[in-house]
């Protein structure tokens, strides 16, 4: 019983679960909003595409300032941007369609999968970020 216990916390641990308490339902959500609008670009791994669409894997622009990141799915990206020593000019379309809670839990999935370990993003902080912008 002792050995499952340290497997299952060990478990929780390697996904920023536990150490972070971020709910098991934001990132079922945030997986389906990332599946449904930045799967095809991203790819199903974070990954990304070559030259084309940037990878989210342990990036600044990922794992770094949270107001940046809110900003370019509101605002999308349209300028040709470093990441990881690559270059990548591919528009990134705004999704400023897509309500705050949303946009904060795919973001919350991004910044806690494919190997990255970020704080959670919170509707708040999306919702305050909306608000400058316009």
């Amino acid at each position: 019983m002792k050995t499952l216990v340290t497997i299952l916390a060990l478990g929780l641990f390697s996904t920023g679960l536990y150490a972070q308490s971020i709910d098991k339902a934001t990132l079922i959500r945030g997986k389906a909003v990332y599946d449904t609008h930045c799967l095809a670009c991203h790819q199903a791994d974070g990954s990304g595409v070559q030259n084309l669409n940037p990878p989210l894997i342990k990036t600044k622009w990922v794992v770094g300032d949270k107001n940046t990141l809110i900003k370019v799915i509101l605002k999308g990206l349209n300028e040709e941007i470093e990441v990881d020593g690559e270059m990548y000019n591919n528009v990134m379309p705004a999704l400023d369609y897509i309500t705050d809670k949303e946009i904060a839990d795919v973001l919350t999935y991004v910044r806690n999968s494919f190997t990255n370990k970020a704080s959670a993003i919170t509707e708040a902080e999306v919702k305050a970020a909306r608000s400058k912008i316009k």
